[in-house]
């Protein structure tokens, strides 16, 4: 019975002052608002370059790498065994860079619990024949449907089946920005030298764009067998492994332990991207300091509405007092009054910041650089919609407790011997 007759007081003194209240409950949905939408667009954008890097890089990748020859010369003379030597030898040491056993490494991976899917690659360095103009590229040679299922390569390729590559002979994707320059278009034949200097004539059935300038460039992509005729080489021959897997979390550990397992180099996806998650996490915290920021200055609103509700409404703290109610109880009343704007200016702040974030998800967003992506990223996650609402009643629940506070210690006696 007390808690209802508090909160229909509460719901008196809410009327009595209803523009204060309706601003301030304005003022916390404004901030809802820009916090869900903030959220949702950064985020989306994080998600957005995630897919552009992260998803076309392997979570932990498998090569020979050309290393200087640890066995120096000067190391192997009996002269100066025992003194230091400092002399170091510029040479290379004569190493193949296709993997060893490539086919049963693959085939060990499979059976690993911890992995989702293995795909193989080919490096093979080449120059593009552009009439009398020569341009240094690179060609790689993949399976097209072990690529598309674990790194999405199907979303890069806006013209042309990739599948063509594994139903064509001697065919290839050509990176966009390679492509332009050589004013390629399907159904071409184009020329291509080797590292050992033959000519070979490869079919243009598509084009591939990852969203980086530089690297379309340079990049174009074949079939395996394709690649393995490019070199000059056998069936056998893998310099790359791309592996995915259950939990990126486990990368690191399972690429040391790969490297020595394997008896190769090993890099996983925090190595090698960790500039890029570094931006990605500076950037959500930014959006989440921004978002508390603007709750926080909401609350600052409703404190101060709240303290002057307090003194023009001293006579009826008094009269409250007066007939019996304690001070914890008038504590209540204005607590409530403040979780109630929280309450209601949250509840529409995360209605009008989805419809804000609906609005923004359907602005056009069209580049050349990126033709797969046609509006503005957005994420709909309902832990930031969660986020907000508590973040919203935390901070009206504070602006609130200190006027409340203040109130529950008013002396009637002396407020009504003033009257």
């Amino acid at each position: 019975m007390k808690i209802k007759l508090i909160a229909s007081i509460a719901l008196a003194l809410l009327r009595a002052r209803w523009r204060q209240t309706l601003v301030a409950a304005i003022g916390v949905t404004f901030s809802i608002t820009m916090f869900i939408a903030l959220l949702g667009f950064m985020n989306g954008l994080n998600d957005m370059l995630d897919s552009l890097i992260l998803n076309r890089t392997p979570h932990i990748r498998l090569f020979n790498e050309i290393k200087p020859n640890p066995d120096q010369p000067v190391n192997q003379s009996d002269i100066n065994k025992n003194g230091y030597n400092f002399i170091r030898s510029l040479k290379s040491a004569e190493a193949r860079q296709s993997l060893y056993n490539a086919r049963a490494v693959m085939d060990a991976l499979r059976r690993e619990p911890e992995v989702l899917g293995v795909a193989p690659k080919i490096g093979a360095p080449v120059i593009y024949n552009a009439g009398a103009l020569n341009i240094t590229g690179a060609v790689s040679g993949i399976d097209v449907e072990a690529e598309t299922r674990l790194f999405h390569f199907n979303n890069y390729v806006p013209t042309g089946n990739p599948l063509d590559l594994k139903n064509i002979n001697n065919s290839i994707l050509l990176g966009m920005g390679v492509a332009q320059a050589m004013l390629a278009q399907i159904g071409d034949v184009i020329q291509i030298t080797t590292a050992r200097g033959d000519r070979m004539s490869l079919k243009v059935v598509g084009f591939f764009q990852s969203g980086v300038k530089d690297y379309d460039k340079i990049q174009s992509y074949t079939s395996l067998a394709t690649a393995q005729k490019i070199l000059g080489e056998s069936n056998d021959y893998l310099t790359d492994i791309q592996i995915k897997l259950h939990d990126i979390k486990k990368a690191p550990a399972l690429a040391r332990a790969y490297a020595q397992r394997f008896q190769c180099d090993a890099e996983d996806v925090k190595t090698a991207n960790a500039q890029f998650e570094t931006g990605s996490k500076i950037r959500t915290l930014l959006s989440f300091v921004v978002g508390i920021t603007l709750l926080i200055v909401a609350g600052f609103g409703i404190y101060n509405i709240l303290n002057m509700m307090i003194y023009e409404k001293m006579d009826t703290i008094a009269i409250l007092k007066a007939t019996g109610f304690s001070g914890s109880d008038v504590r209540r009343i204005f607590i409530g009054i403040a979780v109630s704007i929280g309450l209601v200016g949250g509840s529409a702040g995360l209605l009008t910041g989805f419809l804000l974030s609906t609005l923004i998800d359907q602005i056009p967003f069209n580049t050349a650089a990126l033709p797969t992506i046609k509006t503005y990223p957005v994420n709909y996650d309902l832990e930031y919609y969660l986020i907000g609402i508590v973040f919203a009643l935390l901070t009206t629940y504070f602006a609130g407790w200190f006027p409340a506070r203040k109130a529950s210690r008013v002396d009637p006696v002396i407020i009504i011997r003033g009257k």
